[in-house]
């Protein structure tokens, strides 16, 4: 199943994966794999890759959704080294790759990307029971990127950070996973403040600590009058 938008072509594949592909056929893919997600998916047909975090680093699924002239941007701290998987490390994909600091804008065949902080506030609600954060400042980040003439904003791994609000979005990826990152109550209060033409939730119901009431979630967005829309990876 895929979702239409403003031309723009979107589909939430499971996890945090999303393709989305623009009216004249550019291909988007945003941290894609892991946890099975994308067993059996062997597009190869996308131009760009983004990946937020080493949570969301998987080598073996951007093989297979990258075409061979694909660039690959990451985080500049996504470590192959610090990864407990079998994980190629960034620099030795068969792509052009590029590294992103944790604010940067790089334009990639015409597609803006600029990426933001993103992370559990070291105060907030979505801490370790040590205390620590999930995802400590420094571990990943967000992605604001335009493309086919619309902004999308996926927050990664994160909190619903005060700097978000400010973004202007046309479609907002709204992570409602919970536990680890903001849950659905914060990303509909995050979504009020973004006032994007479209909400599409993702990131939720992978592994039991991302269980979420998606409909919960759609009842309240649509409630204070923003569009929102489910997608069900199951039907691609």
């Amino acid at each position: 199943m895929s979702i239409k938008h403003d031309g723009l072509d979107v589909s939430w594949l499971g996890y945090a994966t999303v393709r989305i592909e623009s009216p004249d056929g550019y291909v988007l893919y945003i941290d894609p794999g892991r946890y099975g997600v994308l067993d059996d998916y062997y597009a190869r047909d996308g131009d760009l890759i983004l990946v937020t975090h080493d949570h969301h680093y998987d080598s073996g699924a951007i093989e297979q959704v990258a075409d061979d002239g694909a660039t690959v941007v990451a985080f500049e701290g996504v470590d192959a080294s610090n990864i407990d998987r079998d994980v190629v490390p960034v620099e030795e994909l068969p792509y052009d790759t590029r590294r992103i600091a944790e604010e940067a804008h790089l334009t990639i065949d015409g597609v803006d990307v600029w990426s933001l902080p993103a992370y559990n506030e070291p105060d907030g609600p979505h801490l370790r029971d040590n205390g620590e954060p999930y995802h400590p400042r420094g571990l990943g980040c967000a992605f604001h990127v335009s493309i086919g003439g619309r902004t999308v904003f996926w927050p990664g791994d994160s909190d619903a950070l005060d700097g978000f609000r400010h973004l202007e979005v046309s479609l907002f990826l709204a992570n409602i996973g919970g536990t680890v990152v903001m849950d659905r109550h914060e990303a509909a209060d995050l979504a009020e403040a973004l006032d994007p033409d479209l909400v599409l939730p993702i990131h939720y119901d992978t592994i039991p600590i991302l269980e979420a009431d998606d409909e919960a979630f759609v009842c309240d967005v649509a409630k204070r009058g923003i569009p929102v829309v489910l997608d069900d990876p199951s039907e691609r």
